[in-house]
């Protein structure tokens, strides 16, 4: 079973892809390769729509384009090999992405939605897109596509910034302007937070993944403790 881990767009190409793919033995008969990839640059923003695994996308910009060649660049050939694409939502955890820039300015009370603030906002915890991965590798069964996200799909931004100030004891009601947004995060991850989906891990359930963190007010005190 090869593993291949990617957290960000920028400057991903599909040399670098096929580089970034790490080998380990898989089980007897078991030939297979794992990647993520940032679900947020494949589906098209949307207020309305519900995205499951077997939902269209990939072909309406120039990042999901990018993503499109970045999981065909981290295809194996051949059919006996067994081949799973975890698409991540925004990644909560203690170290690094989007929690280390909301932080301080939660903290001082200072947070708020960001930009218009109900777009949706597909997140999940660090410790299940690591679960969801070492499912897919153990799980002779798993196969295609898996959205790495939290059942909670329907959260949208603004609610998630309630559920992060409530974690924290704080009041979470001052607007994130969007250029701001673009300016500290950079215009790739700002349209994480900026241009939400809808998306359930439809199929990422029916594998039989048991998800540690399900509801964001328990995955935010997690990562806030």
């Amino acid at each position: 079973m090869a593993l291949s881990s990617h957290g960000n767009i920028p400057g991903a190409k599909e040399g670098e892809t096929k580089r970034n793919i790490a080998w380990s033995p898989g089980r007897t008969g078991d030939s297979g390769q794992t990647s993520a990839v940032p679900l947020a640059a494949y589906y098209q923003p949307s207020l309305t729509a519900e995205y499951d695994e077997d939902s269209p996308g990939g072909d309406f910009d120039f990042f999901s384009n990018l993503v499109t060649k970045w999981e065909a660049a981290a295809r194996l050939p051949g059919e006996s090999t067994r081949q799973v694409v975890v698409r991540s939502g925004v990644v909560l955890g203690r170290e690094g992405g989007a929690i280390r820039h909301m932080l301080l300015p939660f903290r001082l009370g200072l947070g708020g939605p960001i930009g218009p603030g109900h777009q949706f906002f597909p997140w999940i915890h660090i410790r299940d897109l690591a679960g969801i991965l070492a499912h897919a590798v153990e799980a002779s069964h798993v196969q295609g596509v898996l959205n790495g996200v939290a059942p909670a799909s329907t959260t949208t931004n603004a609610e998630f910034a309630k559920a992060f100030g409530a974690a924290l004891g704080r009041p979470a009601f001052i607007p994130l302007p969007s250029m701001v947004v673009q300016a500290v995060f950079g215009r790739e991850r700002a349209i994480m937070l900026l241009e939400g989906q809808k998306v359930v891990p439809r199929r990422t359930l029916a594998t039989g993944y048991q998800y540690s963190f399900p509801e964001l007010g328990a995955a935010l005190k997690e990562v806030v403790a």
